[in-house]
């Protein structure tokens, strides 16, 4: 299977809050699991320790424009009821900030997605941005 590219239009796109486990792999294979914070089609903030961020981000310090760290994320969305789905992503960091004392916020830019992953990321992102404009 072919890796499918992402269609680039980062200021449009809407988060959706999303509380689930992610694991970003650095390119020497070293895994780190962290908490996802909000989710769009084309990236996601995740939530993650000083200990965390300072083997993501060995400078602690946000990446300067194209000078990007790449990362492979994992993590499940529930496409179908009751049947999370793995997505599979090539990323970039793009965004780091320190929130609390032993908090951090790292965006992630997704690249490519591995198979089907950018269209279960869309219909799951459309399904909650649906569901958020029903309950208002």
């Amino acid at each position: 299977m072919r890796p499918v590219a992402v269609k680039l239009n980062l200021r449009n796109q809407q988060r959706v809050d999303v509380a689930t486990d992610i694991t970003i792999e650095k390119p020497d294979g070293c895994c780190l699991t962290c908490s996802v914070s909000n989710l769009s089609r084309t990236g996601v903030m995740v939530s993650c320790s000083q200990e965390i961020v300072k083997q993501l981000i060995p400078e602690q310090r946000a990446p300067a424009p194209g000078h990007w760290i790449a990362v492979k994320t994992r993590f499940s969305v529930p496409v179908v009821a009751k049947q999370p789905v793995s997505i599979i992503a090539d990323g970039n960091i793009v965004h780091m900030r320190r929130i609390a004392r032993d908090e951090f916020q790292v965006g992630i830019q997704f690249a490519e997605f591995e198979g089907n992953g950018f269209d279960y990321v869309d219909r799951y992102v459309s399904k909650l941005l649906a569901d958020s404009r029903n309950s208002v």
